[in-house]
Protein backbone atom coordinates (compact mmCIF):
# COMPACT_ATOMS: atom_id res chain seq x y z
CA UNK A 1 0.00 0.00 0.00
CA UNK A 2 1.64 3.25 -1.14
CA UNK A 3 1.45 6.67 0.50
CA UNK A 4 -0.47 7.89 -2.56
CA UNK A 5 -3.10 5.19 -2.03
CA UNK A 6 -3.50 6.17 1.61
CA UNK A 7 -4.00 9.81 0.65
CA UNK A 8 -6.56 8.85 -1.98
CA UNK A 9 -8.28 6.59 0.53
CA UNK A 10 -8.48 9.43 3.07
CA UNK A 11 -9.93 11.79 0.45
CA UNK A 12 -12.52 9.19 -0.52
CA UNK A 13 -13.44 8.60 3.14
CA UNK A 14 -13.89 12.34 3.75
CA UNK A 15 -15.99 12.56 0.57
CA UNK A 16 -18.05 9.60 1.79
CA UNK A 17 -18.73 11.23 5.15
CA UNK A 18 -19.83 14.43 3.39
CA UNK A 19 -22.24 12.51 1.15
CA UNK A 20 -23.63 10.55 4.10
CA UNK A 21 -24.07 13.77 6.10
CA UNK A 22 -26.06 15.27 3.22
CA UNK A 23 -28.08 12.05 3.11
CA UNK A 24 -28.81 12.43 6.83
CA UNK A 25 -29.97 16.01 6.28
CA UNK A 26 -32.34 14.97 3.49
CA UNK A 27 -33.58 12.06 5.63
CA UNK A 28 -34.32 14.46 8.49
CA UNK A 29 -36.33 16.71 6.17
CA UNK A 30 -38.37 13.88 4.63
CA UNK A 31 -38.91 12.02 7.90
CA UNK A 32 -40.19 15.25 9.46
CA UNK A 33 -42.91 15.36 6.77
CA UNK A 34 -43.61 11.66 6.11
CA UNK A 35 -43.47 8.34 7.90
CA UNK A 36 -39.93 7.13 8.60
CA UNK A 37 -40.70 3.59 7.41
CA UNK A 38 -41.88 4.81 4.01
CA UNK A 39 -38.85 7.07 3.54
CA UNK A 40 -36.38 4.29 4.39
CA UNK A 41 -38.32 1.78 2.25
CA UNK A 42 -38.07 3.89 -0.92
CA UNK A 43 -34.41 4.59 -0.21
CA UNK A 44 -33.78 0.86 0.09
CA UNK A 45 -35.54 0.07 -3.20
CA UNK A 46 -32.95 2.20 -4.96
CA UNK A 47 -30.15 0.72 -2.87
CA UNK A 48 -31.24 -2.85 -3.73
CA UNK A 49 -31.30 -1.99 -7.44
CA UNK A 50 -27.75 -0.62 -7.12
CA UNK A 51 -26.55 -3.73 -5.26
CA UNK A 52 -28.08 -6.07 -7.84
CA UNK A 53 -26.58 -4.08 -10.71
CA UNK A 54 -23.12 -4.32 -9.15
CA UNK A 55 -23.54 -8.05 -8.50
CA UNK A 56 -24.76 -8.80 -12.02
CA UNK A 57 -21.56 -7.36 -13.49
CA UNK A 58 -19.25 -9.51 -11.39
CA UNK A 59 -18.09 -13.05 -12.14
CA UNK A 60 -20.92 -15.50 -11.57
CA UNK A 61 -23.58 -12.80 -11.51
CA UNK A 62 -26.42 -12.66 -9.00
CA UNK A 63 -26.24 -16.35 -8.14
CA UNK A 64 -22.59 -16.12 -7.09
CA UNK A 65 -23.22 -12.98 -5.07
CA UNK A 66 -26.13 -14.59 -3.21
CA UNK A 67 -24.28 -17.82 -2.40
CA UNK A 68 -23.57 -18.13 1.33
CA UNK A 69 -23.11 -20.84 3.94
CA UNK A 70 -24.52 -18.64 6.69
CA UNK A 71 -27.90 -17.29 5.52
CA UNK A 72 -29.13 -16.71 9.09
CA UNK A 73 -26.20 -14.44 9.93
CA UNK A 74 -26.53 -12.57 6.64
CA UNK A 75 -30.27 -12.09 7.11
CA UNK A 76 -29.83 -10.93 10.69
CA UNK A 77 -27.19 -8.34 9.84
CA UNK A 78 -29.20 -7.03 6.86
CA UNK A 79 -32.35 -6.59 8.95
CA UNK A 80 -30.31 -5.10 11.79
CA UNK A 81 -28.86 -2.42 9.51
CA UNK A 82 -32.19 -1.36 8.02
CA UNK A 83 -33.69 -1.23 11.52
CA UNK A 84 -30.75 0.88 12.70
CA UNK A 85 -31.33 3.32 9.84
CA UNK A 86 -34.97 3.72 10.88
CA UNK A 87 -33.95 4.39 14.48
CA UNK A 88 -31.21 6.83 13.43
CA UNK A 89 -33.49 8.82 11.11
CA UNK A 90 -36.13 8.95 13.82
CA UNK A 91 -33.44 10.29 16.14
CA UNK A 92 -32.68 13.10 13.66
CA UNK A 93 -36.32 14.23 13.84
CA UNK A 94 -36.36 14.14 17.65
CA UNK A 95 -33.00 15.68 18.51
CA UNK A 96 -31.62 17.24 15.34
CA UNK A 97 -28.45 16.38 13.48
CA UNK A 98 -25.92 17.83 15.92
CA UNK A 99 -26.90 16.00 19.10
CA UNK A 100 -27.85 12.78 17.30
CA UNK A 101 -24.50 12.63 15.49
CA UNK A 102 -22.62 13.45 18.68
CA UNK A 103 -24.16 10.48 20.50
CA UNK A 104 -23.92 8.18 17.47
CA UNK A 105 -20.17 8.87 17.32
CA UNK A 106 -19.86 6.41 20.22
CA UNK A 107 -20.34 3.39 17.96
CA UNK A 108 -16.58 2.58 17.64
CA UNK A 109 -16.48 2.37 21.44
CA UNK A 110 -19.40 -0.04 21.37
CA UNK A 111 -17.65 -2.09 18.69
CA UNK A 112 -14.63 -2.39 20.97
CA UNK A 113 -16.78 -3.26 23.99
CA UNK A 114 -18.78 -5.92 22.12
CA UNK A 115 -15.92 -7.45 20.14
CA UNK A 116 -15.12 -9.74 23.06
CA UNK A 117 -18.53 -11.38 23.60
CA UNK A 118 -19.46 -11.39 19.89
CA UNK A 119 -16.16 -12.29 18.18
CA UNK A 120 -14.10 -13.60 21.08
CA UNK A 121 -11.46 -10.88 20.59
CA UNK A 122 -9.23 -9.73 23.43
CA UNK A 123 -9.78 -6.16 24.61
CA UNK A 124 -6.98 -4.84 26.82
CA UNK A 125 -7.27 -2.52 29.79
CA UNK A 126 -6.24 0.53 27.75
CA UNK A 127 -9.17 0.14 25.37
CA UNK A 128 -11.53 -0.56 28.27
CA UNK A 129 -10.31 2.65 29.89
CA UNK A 130 -10.95 4.55 26.64
CA UNK A 131 -14.43 3.02 26.44
CA UNK A 132 -15.14 4.23 29.97
CA UNK A 133 -13.90 7.74 29.17
CA UNK A 134 -15.97 7.77 25.99
CA UNK A 135 -19.14 6.96 27.88
CA UNK A 136 -18.40 9.80 30.29
CA UNK A 137 -18.50 11.96 27.15
CA UNK A 138 -21.90 10.52 26.26
CA UNK A 139 -23.19 11.36 29.74
CA UNK A 140 -21.95 14.93 29.29
CA UNK A 141 -23.92 15.13 26.02
CA UNK A 142 -27.10 13.61 27.48
CA UNK A 143 -26.93 15.59 30.77
CA UNK A 144 -28.78 13.09 32.98
CA UNK A 145 -29.67 14.59 36.35
CA UNK A 146 -29.44 18.18 35.12
CA UNK A 147 -33.02 19.36 34.88
CA UNK A 148 -35.44 17.06 33.09
CA UNK A 149 -33.69 14.24 31.21
CA UNK A 150 -34.96 13.89 27.64
CA UNK A 151 -35.67 10.18 26.96
CA UNK A 152 -35.38 10.89 23.23
CA UNK A 153 -31.62 11.29 23.75
CA UNK A 154 -31.40 7.51 24.13
CA UNK A 155 -32.60 6.97 20.53
CA UNK A 156 -29.26 7.73 18.77
CA UNK A 157 -27.49 5.65 21.43
CA UNK A 158 -29.74 2.73 20.46
CA UNK A 159 -28.83 3.36 16.81
CA UNK A 160 -25.12 3.35 17.69
CA UNK A 161 -25.50 0.04 19.54
CA UNK A 162 -27.35 -1.52 16.59
CA UNK A 163 -24.76 -0.24 14.09
CA UNK A 164 -21.90 -1.57 16.23
CA UNK A 165 -23.56 -4.98 16.39
CA UNK A 166 -24.11 -4.87 12.63
CA UNK A 167 -20.42 -4.10 12.11
CA UNK A 168 -19.37 -7.01 14.30
CA UNK A 169 -21.74 -9.40 12.51
CA UNK A 170 -20.30 -8.20 9.21
CA UNK A 171 -16.80 -9.04 10.45
CA UNK A 172 -18.08 -12.43 11.62
CA UNK A 173 -19.68 -13.08 8.22
CA UNK A 174 -16.45 -12.10 6.43
CA UNK A 175 -14.74 -15.17 7.88
CA UNK A 176 -16.67 -17.35 5.41
CA UNK A 177 -18.29 -14.98 2.88
CA UNK A 178 -16.88 -12.46 0.44
CA UNK A 179 -17.55 -8.75 0.93
CA UNK A 180 -19.62 -8.75 -2.28
CA UNK A 181 -21.89 -11.42 -0.80
CA UNK A 182 -22.47 -9.45 2.39
CA UNK A 183 -23.13 -6.31 0.33
CA UNK A 184 -25.68 -8.19 -1.81
CA UNK A 185 -27.56 -9.54 1.20
CA UNK A 186 -27.49 -6.13 2.89
CA UNK A 187 -29.31 -4.48 -0.01
CA UNK A 188 -31.72 -7.21 -1.08
CA UNK A 189 -32.80 -8.66 2.26
CA UNK A 190 -32.90 -5.19 3.80
CA UNK A 191 -35.16 -4.02 0.99
CA UNK A 192 -37.50 -6.99 1.35
CA UNK A 193 -37.71 -6.57 5.12
CA UNK A 194 -38.29 -2.83 4.89
CA UNK A 195 -40.95 -3.26 2.21
CA UNK A 196 -42.85 -5.72 4.41
CA UNK A 197 -43.11 -2.96 7.02
CA UNK A 198 -43.06 0.29 5.05
CA UNK A 199 -45.78 -0.54 2.52
CA UNK A 200 -48.37 -0.24 5.30
CA UNK A 201 -47.31 3.34 6.00
CA UNK A 202 -47.49 4.74 2.46
CA UNK A 203 -48.37 8.44 2.22
CA UNK A 204 -48.85 10.65 -0.86
CA UNK A 205 -45.83 12.85 -1.48
CA UNK A 206 -45.78 16.31 -3.08
CA UNK A 207 -43.65 16.68 -6.26
CA UNK A 208 -40.87 18.73 -4.62
CA UNK A 209 -40.38 16.04 -1.99
CA UNK A 210 -40.17 13.37 -4.69
CA UNK A 211 -37.19 15.39 -5.94
CA UNK A 212 -35.71 15.26 -2.45
CA UNK A 213 -36.41 11.54 -2.33
CA UNK A 214 -34.52 11.13 -5.59
CA UNK A 215 -31.61 13.07 -4.10
CA UNK A 216 -31.73 10.81 -1.04
CA UNK A 217 -31.49 7.69 -3.21
CA UNK A 218 -28.64 9.14 -5.27
CA UNK A 219 -26.64 10.17 -2.18
CA UNK A 220 -27.15 6.69 -0.72
CA UNK A 221 -25.72 5.00 -3.80
CA UNK A 222 -22.96 7.59 -4.22
CA UNK A 223 -21.90 7.22 -0.60
CA UNK A 224 -21.65 3.44 -0.83
CA UNK A 225 -19.78 3.72 -4.15
CA UNK A 226 -17.15 6.09 -2.73
CA UNK A 227 -16.84 3.92 0.40
CA UNK A 228 -16.22 0.81 -1.72
CA UNK A 229 -13.57 2.66 -3.71
CA UNK A 230 -12.04 3.93 -0.48
CA UNK A 231 -11.55 0.41 0.88
CA UNK A 232 -10.23 -0.74 -2.50
CA UNK A 233 -7.28 1.67 -2.43
CA UNK A 234 -6.46 1.79 1.31
CA UNK A 235 -6.66 -0.36 4.41
CA UNK A 236 -9.64 0.23 6.68
CA UNK A 237 -7.40 0.91 9.70
CA UNK A 238 -5.71 3.79 7.84
CA UNK A 239 -8.89 5.60 6.80
CA UNK A 240 -11.38 4.71 9.57
CA UNK A 241 -10.42 7.63 11.88
CA UNK A 242 -11.53 10.04 9.15
CA UNK A 243 -15.07 8.66 9.35
CA UNK A 244 -15.56 11.12 12.22
CA UNK A 245 -15.81 13.90 9.65
CA UNK A 246 -19.46 12.89 9.31
CA UNK A 247 -19.99 14.41 12.77
CA UNK A 248 -18.42 17.66 11.55
CA UNK A 249 -20.41 17.83 8.31
CA UNK A 250 -23.64 16.76 10.01
CA UNK A 251 -23.20 19.44 12.67
CA UNK A 252 -22.58 22.09 10.00
CA UNK A 253 -25.82 21.11 8.25
CA UNK A 254 -27.64 21.24 11.57
CA UNK A 255 -26.30 24.71 12.30
CA UNK A 256 -26.62 26.40 8.91
CA UNK A 257 -29.53 24.57 7.27
CA UNK A 258 -31.82 23.50 10.11
CA UNK A 259 -31.06 26.34 12.53
CA UNK A 260 -29.91 24.08 15.36
CA UNK A 261 -27.68 25.31 18.18
CA UNK A 262 -24.39 23.81 19.33
CA UNK A 263 -24.53 23.54 23.11
CA UNK A 264 -21.29 23.62 25.11
CA UNK A 265 -22.00 20.24 26.73
CA UNK A 266 -22.54 18.62 23.32
CA UNK A 267 -19.26 20.08 21.98
CA UNK A 268 -17.30 18.94 25.05
CA UNK A 269 -18.93 15.50 25.15
CA UNK A 270 -18.43 14.93 21.42
CA UNK A 271 -14.74 15.88 21.72
CA UNK A 272 -14.31 13.31 24.51
CA UNK A 273 -16.19 10.60 22.60
CA UNK A 274 -14.23 11.18 19.38
CA UNK A 275 -10.89 11.24 21.23
CA UNK A 276 -11.72 7.98 23.00
CA UNK A 277 -12.87 6.44 19.73
CA UNK A 278 -9.68 7.42 17.93
CA UNK A 279 -7.65 5.91 20.76
CA UNK A 280 -9.53 2.59 20.53
CA UNK A 281 -8.96 2.52 16.76
CA UNK A 282 -5.25 3.16 17.30
CA UNK A 283 -4.97 0.46 19.95
CA UNK A 284 -6.83 -2.00 17.74
CA UNK A 285 -4.37 -1.27 14.95
CA UNK A 286 -1.40 -1.72 17.30
CA UNK A 287 -2.82 -5.00 18.60
CA UNK A 288 -3.34 -6.26 15.05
Amino acid sequence: MTEQNVRLGILLMVATTFVFAVQDGISKHLASEYNVYMVVMIRYWFFAAFVMTIASRQAGGLRAAARTEQPVVQTLRALLLVSEICVAVYGFTLLGLIEAHAVFASYPLLVAALSGPVLGEYVGWRRWAAIGVGFIGILIILKPGLGVFNPAAVVPLMAAFMFALYGLLTRYASRRDRASTSFFWTGTVGSLGMTAVGVWFWEPMVPVDWAWMGALCVTGVLGHFTLIKCYEVAEASAVQPFAYFQLVFGSMLGLFVFGETLEANVLLGAAIVVSAGLFTLWRARVAA
